[in-house]
């Protein structure tokens, strides 16, 4: 049922719903990883593809890995910030698919990162890209849904502006 403003849980359910499975592939993957893998162990998949475990204590690119610990409580408290604010946008535009599917894929990830700070101090990498000496900072599933949605909010965006001059 909706509220005067607009917001309803019938919108919210299955983009949460999707958000829920991200978080589940992305916690049992990075589970899977740690128990096979030693620290910073490589295990060569594709000639410019690695499997390895690797952990940032900072956000993308370790950006403020090397702060003095404020960081993990700062990260844990945009990540719940961010997801509680997308449940408030789910509410009002669900039915934007485009939109709430990227809004669900920032969720799901946010949250996985946000539970291995919560447990671990650190979020869990272990997808490693690589072409001769560069190297891609490693990431996990979790990033992928982040950088996804976040081109898929790009995209809806263009989509409605191109749709407006039309």
């Amino acid at each position: 049922m909706a509220t005067k403003s607009g917001w309803s849980m019938k919108n919210v359910l299955p983009w949460f719903g999707l958000s829920v499975v991200i978080f589940l592939i992305d916690q049992i993957t990075k589970i899977t990883v740690e128990r096979i893998f030693d620290y910073g162990q490589r295990l060569p998949v594709l000639p410019f593809f690695d499997l390895t475990l690797w952990y940032n204590k900072g956000a993308a690119f370790s950006f403020l890995a090397g702060a003095s610990g404020w960081q993990r409580e700062f990260f844990i408290i945009v990540g719940c910030g961010a997801s509680l604010f997308i449940l408030y946008l789910l509410g009002k535009h669900g039915s934007q698919k485009l939109f709430s599917l990227a809004l669900a894929l920032i969720m799901g990830g946010a949250l996985g990162n946000v539970l291995d700070r919560v447990l671990y101090g650190h979020v869990i990498d272990f997808l490693l890209l690589h072409y001769k000496t560069f190297y891609w900072p490693a990431f996990n599933v979790a990033d992928m849904a982040i950088v996804g949605g976040a081109g898929l909010l790009i995209l809806d965006e263009l989509l409605r502006v191109r749709k407006a001059k039309a």
